[in-house]
Parts: C-alpha cells; structure tokens; sequence
C-alpha cells in the first residue's frame, strides 16, 4: 500500500494507474489524512439477469406528470 498526496497523485496518475493494474493499492490524503483508496477494479461474478425485479417494482400512475410547481419553475406553463 502507498500513500501519496493529491498533488502528486495528480502529476503521476498514470504510474499510479499502473501500479493499480499490478495489484499494489493507493491511498491518497489530503492535508496529511486519506480521503480516498485507488484499487484495481473488478467486475462482479454474477452475470445480469433480464427481467430479475419483474414483479416487484411498482410506478405509479401519475408517474409521468410533472408536479405543477416544477412545470412552472422550468416555464413549461404559466404560474
């Protein structure tokens, strides 16, 4: 695990990225304290499935209408 600063995470993305792809983990900070983890993405196993929530969700009727008020803010119909 390294740790680097923003500014120098910045200036060095590519390498970092680089070091990322060959499994290593980068913290980044900010005034001395980490914000964020740089770590080499990965796809999850599980393959979709069309159709999965058929069933269980449910929109409502109106779900079409926009609400007069924002209809108004975005001058779509006279207040």
């Amino acid at each position: 695990m390294r740790i680097t600063n923003i500014s120098e995470a910045k200036a060095q993305l590519s390498a970092l990225i680089e070091r990322v792809i060959a499994g290593d983990v980068i913290i980044i900070g900010k005034a001395g304290k980490p914000v964020a983890k740089l770590v080499r993405y990965q796809r999850g196993d599980a393959a979709r499935i069309p159709g999965a929530l058929r069933g269980k969700i449910e929109i409502a009727d109106d779900f079409d209408e926009l609400p007069k008020e924002i209809a108004e803010a975005l001058g779509m119909v006279d207040p």
